[in-house]
Formats: structure tokens, C-alpha cells, sequence
């Protein structure tokens, strides 16, 4: 039976060789139904007792599934050769496609590793600080360009070397065609060895909106999670050719700055009586500073003689003076505050908005929710004791101010005669 069928298919070559397609078709299905259906059953059977074999970010990558699909290629490559009567031009080209094909599947293969050793690499400690995905990119990029000459050299039935020959006389139009991968490359391996920017740092670039934290570096993006949840992507070359603000060193350093100003309306500076001087007194951050200088004052008024008559020979306590001790010394009693950093409060230069009264000092705690707590907790108690010694907070006239003042005639009439 078997005899007599072969020698009806001799007698018409064409449907001969169509038949030994047909077959070698099924024998590649079949490989591939034995392959994926039971070999890698088995293989991710063994795998699953393994911690890796369970690490779904690691079988999502697909690292053996793609590897089995050599193998119905690799059938049809070989047995294109024993297909009767099959034209050797057309086994050729079945052939360099079916090799191309395993080349490109070796490809993806390899690539699908190398994103398994960042997987891996990532779950490291200093993975932070020294990310690799830049390095990954590159791997891939350099799999695919050799992946592709060698598929291009099988589908032309040519030797690799002969493209690679001309690969010299391309080299100014590849410069060309991947610069941005090339400055990429250079500025990822600057910040990576300066350590300029790691994952998980706060930065601030003004020029490109972006402030936030980085939640990833790759070869050509920085991408910067913003404070209001949108997602940045920065040219990583600009983080080399521009400037930008890295937040990591206050993180780092325990204390977060505090840099503001209580502008006083300098019409009400003034000297202080005796009465107000002892009312002060009993404030428990004021006792130590009005006795010390109530004696400093005594010592350098007692030289003056007979020109201690005059008051303004005489050095007393100004109300701002003494409003500025204490905030030195609530300050210097406040839990909130990092009391080994630089802590001062000064006088700025005064101005058509008043007189400033700067605070500069650091939190003991880089959070950015307890920050904002203790600068309002500190300018809230402040601002509410500043009558306390006749001072008030400079403030431009607003409508209600000049409604008030025109309901009032006295204050009218006293302008316009003015």
C-alpha cells in the first residue's frame, strides 16, 4: 500500500512535493506541541521548587518559551533539504528564513535575560545607588545590531564579515543615526560614577517642570514622579548640560531649612518703660536675656556722668530688641528644631514692606508634613505675640482698611486739612 502510494506520487512530482511540505509542516508542529506542551511543563514543574521558579516578575519574562520556539524552525531548516523535488533556490530561501528566524528568537532570548538580571539586580540594597537598566539597554541594542547583521547575512546567503566590512564606511552616518543613544550613554556613565542622581532622590528642575522624586534612570529618560503625581521624563543628558537642585543632602543631613520672614511695621519700634520692661521679665524666655541686660545697660550708663541726664545718651531696651531675644531663645527651646545647625534670627535691610525679622534654623526632621507643621506651629505662636510687645505685622491697606477710613469723618476731615 505504502509502495503503491509513493508511486503515485512519483508519477506527479508537484503534488510529491507538495506532500513533503505537508509533512514537514506537521513534524514542526509536532516538535513545537512536544516542546512547549510537555518538555517546558516539565521544565517550570522543577523550576517551581526553586525561589526563582515561583518569582512571577521572573516567568513573566518568558526566557524558556521563547527559546522553544527554536525548535519548529530548527525542524524546518534541517528538513527542508529532504522535501522531494523541492528546487534548490527555494530551499534556500526556506532555509536562511528558518535560520533567521532561530537567530532572532536567540535574540529575544537573551534580551528576556538580561531583563531577568536587572529583576534580580534591582532587589539589591545598592541597586539604588548604582542602577543598571542604562547598561541593560545598551546590551540589548548591541544583541539586535549583531542580531540583525546576521539575520541580513542568512536571508542574502552571504558571509557576516562581507557587511561587516562596510560597517567602516557607515560608521559617520551610525554616529549620526544613534547620537542621542551614544550622549546618552556618556552622560548615564557621568552620573553613575559622580553619583549625581540615584533612585529615589528628590530633584527639582525648574526649566523642564520637574520636582520629585526619581523613580526610575534609564539610558535616554530620568523619570521623576512629581509631588503632584504626574510623571516627568528628563533627557538624561540634561541632568549633565543643565542645572538642578538635589534634594538628597538635606534628606541625608537630618534638618530641613527654615527661611522666613516676620516684616514689622517700623512705626511702631520704640523704647520700652519700666513697667513694660518688669511685665516682660516674667516671660520665662525673656528672664535671663532683661536681667543681663538691664545690668549691661546700668554698667555703661553709670560711665556717662552728668550726660546720662539727656535720654538720648542713654542705651535702653527697644521693643523689637527684646521681641528678637525671644525669638532666639523660644527657638533655642523648641523640640521641633535641630539645635547642632546654624539657628539665628537677624534683621534684614528695611523696606517699603517694613522691617524684616528673619528666622533661619532647620527641623530635626526632613518629613515633608512635619516640616510644614513646625515653620506654622513656630510663625503661628509668633505672630499671635507680637502685641504682647507693642509690635504689629507691616501689612498693605486693604479695601476694608480704606472703607473703614472713610467711614470715619474725624480721620477725613484731619487728612484733607493735612
Amino acid at each position: 500500500m505504502t509502495e503503491t502510494f509513493l508511486e503515485f506520487l512519483a508519477a506527479y512530482p508537484a503534488l510529491y512535493t507538495f506532500f513533503g511540505l505537508v509533512v514537514l509542516a506537521l513534524a514542526a508542529l509536532l516538535a513545537n506541541f512536544v516542546v512547549k506542551k510537555i518538555l517546558i511543563r516539565l521544565i517550570n514543574h522543577f523550576l517551581g521548587w526553586t525561589k526563582f521558579g515561583r518569582d512571577d516578575d521572573i516567568r513573566r519574562q518568558g526566557v524558556v518559551e521563547r527559546l522553544a520556539n527554536i525548535m519548529p524552525a530548527f525542524v524546518v531548516a534541517a528538513g527542508i533539504a529532504l522535501v522531494p523535488g523541492m528546487h534548490d533556490a527555494a530551499a534556500t530561501v526556506i532555509r536562511n528564513v528558518a535560520t533567521a528566524f532561530i537567530i532572532l528568537t536567540l535574540a529575544m532570548a537573551l534580551a528576556a535575560a538580561l531583563n531577568v538580571a536587572d529583576t534580580l539586580y534591582r532587589r539589591r540594597p545598592q541597586a539604588r545607588l548604582k542602577p543598571i537598566k542604562g547598561y541593560i539597554q545598551i546590551a540589548k541594542i548591541a544583541i539586535y545590531v549583531i542580531a540583525a547583521v546576521l539575520m541580513l547575512a542568512t536571508l542574502m546567503d552571504r558571509s557576516p564579515l562581507i557587511l561587516l566590512s562596510g560597517l567602516g564606511a557607515m560608521a559617520a552616518v551610525l554616529i549620526l543615526v544613534f547620537q542621542d543613544t551614544l550622549l546618552s550613554l556618556v552622560a548615564g556613565i557621568q552620573i553613575s560614577s559622580t553619583d549625581m542622581v540615584r533612585v529615589g532622590d528628590w530633584i527639582e528642575m525648574p526649566s523642564l517642570n520637574a520636582d520629585g522624586d526619581v523613580i526610575e534612570i534609564a539610558l535616554h529618560t530620568v523619570r521623576v514622579r512629581n509631588w503632584d503625581n504626574t510623571v516627568s521624563a528628563i533627557p538624561i543628558r540634561k541632568l549633565v548640560t543643565e542645572s538642578f537642585k538635589n534634594w538628597r543632602g538635606m534628606q541625608e543631613s537630618g534638618g530641613r531649612r527654615i527661611k522666613r520672614a516676620i516684616y514689622l511695621d517700623q512705626t511702631r519700634i520704640r523704647f520700652l518703660g519700666a513697667d513694660e520692661i518688669e511685665r516682660l521679665g516674667r516671660f520665662r524666655h525673656l528672664e535671663s536675656y532683661l536681667q543681663r541686660k538691664r545690668d549691661e545697660l546700668r554698667e555703661w550708663n553709670g560711665k556717662l556722668g552728668d550726660s546720662a541726664g539727656i535720654d538720648a545718651n542713654t542705651r535702653r531696651i527697644t521693643n523689637v530688641g527684646t521681641f528678637r531675644a525671644y525669638v532666639d531663645a523660644y527657638l533655642r527651646a523648641h523640640p521641633g528644631l535641630h539645635q547642632h545647625m546654624t539657628l539665628l534670627v537677624r534683621q534684614l535691610q528695611p523696606g517699603p514692606e517694613g522691617l524684616p525679622l528673619e528666622i533661619y534654623c532647620f527641623t530635626n526632621t526632613t518629613a515633608w508634613a512635619d516640616y510644614e507643621r513646625i515653620q506654622s506651629d513656630i510663625f503661628d505662636h509668633l505672630l499671635a505675640l507680637l502685641p504682647e510687645f507693642d509690635l504689629a505685622v507691616f501689612q498693605n491697606p486693604s479695601g476694608f482698611d480704606l472703607r473703614s477710613f472713610a467711614m470715619r469723618p474725624e480721620l477725613s476731615r484731619a487728612v484733607t486739612e493735612a
